[in-house]
């Protein structure tokens, strides 16, 4: 009989239970922008982490508060972090996701041999069962520093569905995309460069069905690569775009740019719960999409270097 200490040790680092697994499949589909993708998971007392990176100048997060599971049990000690196959997470979500249906899904960490163990809790017909393999992370990745860009934010918030669309239309073979804000009169322009030019303009006040909300003192103008630029859209949910909800560009010190997404994890009975005019969820079941995209100017600097 094993006494209450021992059992203590061998409870799993986490125990959590989710009613909503499309809308954890869409978050982290946001966040898969190729097939082969690894990605670090940090658990924590206050909720999972998921961060994937691509070389050195873009950066996503996806937040999974405790609040978005219907049982967190955390039993870990600081933040343990393990690395896995993004997509083979996905699709492994995505068989327990059935279409018109709520399903309850298990999740521990770690399995007997250090797996992700995924497992229905709720079918009286049939039990779905998966291990996923995990590795230890070859390095820990590296958190941007964001820092403001001043005392004003620099920042505006477009609907979702337009940015995706400004930026699916400025696409250019290995081209740069110039963001540039001015506050008089507050305008963001999108511009593109490759065999021709492209520009978009989104004007406050004149375009506020599409940029709702607008903050600049000053005029910045910075280039990203185009590549690194669409993934932070290219995979946002259609439950998102349905919505109408908004995604927030904010851009920090040396150009350094944040794109926030917010992805419903309600079950869908819940999925339209109060929205406010800047297209952001109020309840807790959100989970929450940062990208970090380093400026053309940046990666120079540091190659010349």
């Amino acid at each position: 009989m094993n006494s209450p200490s021992s059992s203590a040790e061998e409870a799993p680092d986490l125990v959590c239970q989710l009613d909503n697994v499309q809308g954890m499949v869409d978050a982290l589909t946001t966040v898969r922008w190729k097939r082969q993708q690894d990605a670090v998971m940090e658990l924590s007392e206050h909720g999972v982490v998921l961060i994937v990176e691509e070389t050195g100048c873009l950066q996503a997060k996806v937040y999974l508060q405790r609040e978005l599971f219907t049982r967190y049990e955390y039993n870990g000690q600081g933040r343990p972090r393990f690395g896995v196959s993004l997509g083979l997470f996905v699709d492994c979500l995505n068989t327990f996701s059935v279409p018109g249906q709520s399903s309850i899904l298990e999740i521990r960490y770690p399995g007997p041999d250090m797996q992700l163990l995924l497992k229905s809790v709720d079918s009286l017909d049939a039990c779905i069962y998966a291990e996923i393999r995990t590795r230890i992370p070859d390095t820990v990745s590296w958190d941007y520093n964001f820092e403001p860009a001043g005392s004003t934010p620099l920042t505006f918030t477009v609907k979702s569905a337009a940015l995706k669309e400004a930026i699916d239309d400025l696409e250019w073979p290995g081209s740069s995309i110039q963001i540039n804000l001015q506050p008089v009169p507050p305008i963001v322009t999108f511009r593109g460069e490759g065999h021709g030019d492209l520009q978009i303009d989104l004007m406050y006040y004149v375009n506020t069905d599409l940029l709702v909300a607008f903050h600049c003192d000053r005029q910045v103008s910075y280039k990203y690569k185009y590549k690194f630029l669409r993934a932070t859209t290219s995979n946002i949910p259609g439950s998102v775009i349905k919505d109408n909800r908004g995604s927030k560009l904010t851009i920090g010190r040396g150009g350094l740019l944040k794109v926030q997404h917010l992805v419903s994890v309600a079950r869908p009975s819940t999925s339209h719960p109060r929205i406010d005019s800047a297209g952001y969820q109020q309840p807790s079941r959100i989970a929450y999409i940062e990208f970090f995209v380093k400026p053309e100017e940046d990666e120079d600097a540091a190659n010349n270097q």
